[in-house]
């Protein structure tokens, strides 16, 4: 259960960390408007593009000197045209300043690297872009110290050169982003504004770019270029032609810092904050490998749920239409009396219920009730009963699959049920059960469990589940003729198949499991039987239901792997192999595994994303699930209402199985060893349901 918690939280980490480097998470997309400067001083609006703080507070705008360039580019680096900008910049031998955005940085860590060895310089645009108007100090802080570790761990540097967004120019400042500055100036930034900007909002041309980045005659200039978003082909040629036309003109280019004579604003770190920042792009470059793979994955899950339901939906229709035909295909009605082996291992709560109800039966039975070695008087409760018919076979503990077996031995019939000792039967289950046998290629039946203990929340979402799961499922594996599973709730068998495959065996915990594809590869067929029910008491608790489902799906993996040979079978034998198998490994493992990104991916894209999108595929999916179950529901003559359960249990039933799964898979590879798990039982299923729910002819 940690490992599992461990990795959803790792999931949801990497999730979070993958959408903040995208400006999903976390963004603020607010930029203030023009607003009053009466605290803004004169000579800082009037000054020059570079801002500096001295020791008391007070601002000094510096100049770029004349006939000199300080190239600048902003919300870079960007892995598509920041490489093109350096060449441009090598070819003309011309060195800039790169305003970074640390989201970016991380995302690409080799192009800061390039950039400073081409010996430009690297300034701090934030780590988000966001309006630094709207935030907090403590905002102010996380943007400049993520923004310096990104430097750190991808080229081994900090920077005390910034550039806020969304005020480039000294015009740009106003009473709203002057306190911002000054809370810079006072953590010993040096800020940078423009003198003009390349850009045209309306469909630049090369001319139009190169205009716009034009100072007036003979000045000295801070000129904006941007290396990232959008289109950014015609600045690249604009670049070239630009600082050709400025040398020609007696330009010179130089950094923000190599302009006002001072020293570098970049200088190297190196010891613990190199590696947290290298942690850092690490886990963020694992994230940008990983969530398009997961993304695609969920599109896989998705489609795979839908046609899957769909599948069912379309072959349980099918399957309804052939029963009639099929029963007329079988001839004649089994009168043969049967055996019914009852194992038992402390079922003093539920025992005379099963036994009395089998004593009810129409057909003619021997019932066996084979004690395995209880300690709460199973066997005596059995016994005092006093049934006809009856024989309480008592034995040494030695597990559920030798209880069977020993039941075998002893039966004196040739068709054999298998039922578990807190089931109830109704007095026509075991006629309904072995009508397939009419056919002499059928070697077993799966008969109808169905939860008798459904009046609260958990029992409620395992009667959908059983309903819409289990034998929905039945019905499609049925007509597909690769059943995996014969329940061992409710299961007939001839005693001449169970004798091919060596009787039951203790290999696995899904010991029912594990006889089925015994069969399956030994040449008999195995069918679903809808009208026989058997009521069966499910798991009370969270506790008890993670037991019960861990056994089953880590059994379930015990026998998939012990009959992996099955997929290179031949002929008949061979169809579970082929069809059955990748069908459970599909729909069994692999898709509960891969289940919980749909909440995720849901939750994520309505908090951070687009929630009304996010809500309604969310829904559409819930809705065709809906349906299906809804046409299951009418398939066994069930009331609707507790369908009303369904969305949550497809929430929180999802991640269980999730985490069970996940825990049977670290069980499975290795390789421990499980007991009988005997559930707590309370008796509450005390009698066949009569009259039983009128199915769909």
């Amino acid at each position: 259960m940690v490992l599992g918690v461990a990795t959803l939280a790792a999931l949801v980490c990497g999730m979070l960390l993958d959408g903040y480097l995208h400006a999903e998470v976390g963004n603020d997309a607010r930029v203030h408007s023009s607003y009053h400067a009466y605290d803004v001083p004169h000579r800082v609006r009037t000054g020059g593009p570079v801002l500096t703080f001295d020791d008391h507070g007070r601002p000094t705008g510096h100049r770029i000197p004349a006939r000199t360039i300080a190239l600048t580019f902003d919300d870079g680096p960007d892995p598509r045209w920041t490489p093109k900008i350096l060449k441009v910049l090598r070819e003309h031998d011309v060195p800039g300043t790169f305003f970074v955005l640390g989201q970016m940085v991380v995302r690409n860590p080799s192009l800061v690297r390039r950039i400073r060895a081409d010996g430009h310089e690297i300034g701090v645009h934030t780590f988000t872009h966001a309006d630094l108007a709207y935030q907090d100090s403590d905002r102010v802080d996380r943007e400049l110290a993520q923004s310096q570790l990104a430097l750190a761990g991808a080229a081994g540097v900090n920077s005390s050169l910034f550039r806020a967004p969304y005020a480039s120019t000294l015009g740009a400042l106003d009473d709203r982003t002057w306190p911002v500055q000054r809370y810079l100036g006072d953590r010993g930034y040096i800020s940078a504004f423009i003198d003009v900007d390349s850009r045209d909002w309306q469909r630049p041309t090369v001319e139009r770019i190169v205009r716009n980045a034009t100072p007036a005659a003979g000045k000295g200039a801070a000129v904006l270029f941007h290396d990232a978003g959008g289109d950014r082909s015609r600045t690249v040629r604009a670049l070239g032609t630009y600082i050709e036309r400025m040398k020609a003109k007696g330009y010179t280019f130089t950094t923000v810092t190599g302009a006002l004579g001072a020293e570098a604003a970049v200088h190297p770190v190196d010891g613990a904050r190199v590696w947290q920042g290298r942690a850092l792009i690490w886990a963020a470059a694992l994230t940008q490998i990983a969530m398009p793979w997961l993304a695609w994955l969920l599109a896989v899950v998705g489609l795979a749920v839908l046609a899957r339901l769909l599948m069912m939906v379309v072959l349980a229709w099918w399957h309804r239409r052939a029963r009639d035909r099929r029963r007329f295909t079988w001839g004649r009605a089994v009168d043969e009396p049967v055996s019914v082996i009852v194992p038992a291992y402390n079922e003093k709560e539920c025992i005379a219920n099963t036994v009395r109800s089998l004593a009810a039966s129409t057909h003619p039975i021997e019932i066996l009730v084979v004690d395995d070695g209880s300690t709460d008087g199973t066997a005596d409760i059995a016994q005092a009963l006093d049934l006809p018919n009856v024989r309480v076979l008592r034995q040494e503990n030695a597990g559920k699959a030798a209880a069977l077996n020993r039941g075998i031995a002893e039966a004196r019939f040739d068709l054999i049920v298998m039922m578990d000792g807190d089931t109830v039967f109704e007095p026509g289950t075991v006629r309904e059960l072995i009508r397939p046998f009419a056919d002499p290629g059928i070697g077993a039946v799966a008969g109808n469990a169905k939860v008798g203990n459904r009046a609260g929340l958990i029992g409620a979402w395992q009667h959908v589940e059983y309903v819409m799961g289990f034998n929905l499922d039945r019905r499609m594996y049925d007509l597909l003729r690769c059943m995996p599973t014969i329940p061992g709730a409710i299961g007939a068998f001839r005693r001449r198949a169970l004798l091919d495959v060596g009787g039951m065996s203790a290999d696995t915990l899904a010991e029912d499991t594990d006889v089925t594809i015994a069969l399956h590869r030994a040449g008999w067929r195995v069918v679903y039987q809808d009208s026989a029910r058997a009521w069966t008491e499910a798991p009370g608790t969270l506790g008890q239901l993670w037991r019960q489902r861990y056994r089953w799906s880590y059994g379930t993996m015990q026998a998939l792997w012990k009959h992996r040979r099955s997929l290179v079978d031949r002929g008949p034998s061979g169809r579970f192999g082929r069809v059955g198998m990748p069908l459970v490994v599909l729909f069994q493992v692999v898709a509960p595994l891969c289940a919980p990104l749909i909440d995720l991916f849901t939750l994520y894209g309505a908090v951070f994303i687009d929630p009304v999108k996010a809500l309604l595929a969310w829904s559409a999916l819930m809705l065709a699930q809906l349906l299906g179950a809804a046409y299951a529901f009418r398939l066994d003559g069930e009331r609707y209402r507790p369908l009303l359960a369904l969305p949550l249990q497809q929430i929180a039933y999802r991640q269980l199985m999730y985490v069970v799964l996940l825990h049977s898979c670290v069980t499975a590879a290795s390789g421990a060893l499980l007991p009988w798990q005997k559930l707590r039982r309370t008796g509450e299923v005390d009698s066949p349901r009569t009259p039983a729910p009128k199915a769909v002819r």
